[in-house]
């Protein structure tokens, strides 16, 4: 599974602005930073803003921080704040009346699997991904 291009954006924004501490994070510096275009990622963080994960702050030396502490941001409301998550745990074959009372030829493969990604993004949170020893080199 890939998240789309906006999560996984999205998600590296939260990390560098929780790996790096600084305080304030002009848009200017995060679009140089994370090489990610000036419009695409101000709309990023706008989403983010509007999610109560990011908070803008206003004026000459302003720019955006993290609204919540990082053990309080798990990897899944980072990705619903910018897109539709039931896209990822939704029927594999793209069937809207698969269920467990009506499943489709894979439901019973699929399942698990859809729940074990459920879980991860649900319980792994940005605490847990800056422990990493190998996070994300900016």
């Amino acid at each position: 599974m890939n998240l789309s291009n906006t999560a996984q954006y999205a998600i590296r924004v939260v990390s560098y602005m929780a790996s790096k501490k600084e305080g304030l994070y002009p848009a200017a510096s995060l679009t140089e930073e994370l090489k990610v275009s000036d419009k695409y990622l101000k709309r990023i963080l706008t989403t983010l803003t509007h999610s109560g994960i990011v908070q803008s702050v206003q004026g000459r030396n302003g720019g955006f921080t993290l609204r919540k502490p990082v053990n309080d941001i798990p990897l899944l409301e980072i990705v619903r704040a910018v897109e539709d998550v039931e896209k990822y745990f939704g029927c594999v074959l793209g069937f809207d009346q698969c269920s467990d009372d009506h499943p489709c030829s894979v439901h019973e493969y699929w399942k698990p699997v859809r729940e074990h990604i459920r879980h991860f993004l649900s319980n792994t949170t940005m605490a847990d991904v800056m422990q990493n020893e190998n996070i994300l080199k900016f």
